[in-house]
């Protein structure tokens, strides 16, 4: 009997230990974010409904919702009270999930499509050559509709790479992935896993904005997941950990809701793949943040070890 209390004493310290660290100040998005998305004259009011099922909001369409309308919340915000990102849509129709694309095409990478790749130690260099041969990319209309192209950024010998689904209208600006209100969330969840978010790699699936943030569209997939896929082979990452549920299910191959693919063991491309929720999900869904904290306790135990 002194034992059982003891197991659930170390129990309700490991819960008061995680609700502290994911409602207290490192997940909540800075106060001088909020300050200058409420003084921004095109903020515009939200037309998701805050009541929508959970199961229709999982994913968020883009990498994030456009910043100059994507609500900031505060510590103690209530859960009802939390209104979704404009650009928000409904769960993509998986059917029109593509096929691997089965080559990289010569323009992108110096070599024919289905000739064997040599693999490349690279310190940087050869990542950036990759983003220059690329950055020019026109094979699909989102070519002519961007303002930047979006690459992606951080470590290019990151063990962790965060994978969304597409740029926002800030990402679309400055041209670097998750920088908008849901990437204030992502650094505070990477320091949260006492990494830095110069320690990971931070990219997405397409490398330009969809216009209005609608959902990617399946020949903008295969056009674009052969560039991610050589992201991946030149940073070689030891955890692949997916934003959202359409960046999940795109990898994945899969039609499953977020609700069955995380918490479960994948592979991509033969690296440990954790699907979580959208970090902008977490600023409309509260209850969803305690689930994302035990995915990235488990990247970071995949990555190196580490139980946080």
């Amino acid at each position: 009997m002194e034992k059982s209390n003891e197991d659930a004493l170390s129990e309700a310290r490991r819960y008061l230990t995680d609700l502290m660290v994911f409602e207290g100040a490192k997940f909540v998005v800075p106060i001088e974010v909020k300050a200058e998305k409420a003084s921004s004259p095109q903020a515009v009011e939200s037309t998701v409904d805050p009541m929508a099922p959970a199961e229709e909001v999982v994913a968020l369409v883009g990498e994030e919702a456009d910043a100059d309308a994507a609500p900031i919340i505060g510590p103690m915000a209530p859960a009802e009270e939390i209104v979704a990102p404009a650009g928000e849509e409904a769960d993509a129709d998986a059917t029109d999930l593509p096929m691997p694309a089965t080559a990289i095409v010569a323009a992108a990478d110096g070599q024919a499509p289905g000739q064997a790749e040599e693999p490349i130690a690279d310190d940087g260099n050869a990542l950036d050559i990759f983003r220059q041969q690329i950055c020019d990319c026109s094979k699909c209309s989102l070519g002519s509709t961007r303002q930047n192209f979006v690459f992606g950024a951080g470590n290019p010998a990151a063990g962790i790479m965060f994978v969304g689904e597409a740029p926002g209208a800030d990402e679309d600006r400055q041209g670097e992935p998750f920088v908008g209100a849901a990437g204030q969330l992502l650094n505070k969840i990477i320091s949260a896993m006492d990494l830095r978010r110069e320690d990971v790699y931070i990219c997405n699936i397409l490398k330009c904005r969809p216009p209005n943030n609608r959902d990617p569209q399946p020949d903008e997939i295969e056009q674009c997941e052969p560039y991610l896929k050589r992201q991946i082979e030149l940073i070689q990452p030891k955890v692949i950990c997916t934003l959202g549920r359409f960046a999940a299910q795109t990898l994945l191959r899969s039609s499953d809701s977020m609700g069955h693919m995380r918490g479960q063991s994948h592979q991509y491309e033969g690296i440990p793949l954790v699907a979580t929720y959208h970090p902008a999900a977490l600023l409309r869904n509260a209850e969803w943040k305690r689930p994302t904290w035990e995915d990235m306790k488990r990247v970071r135990q995949i990555y190196d070890g580490v139980e946080l």
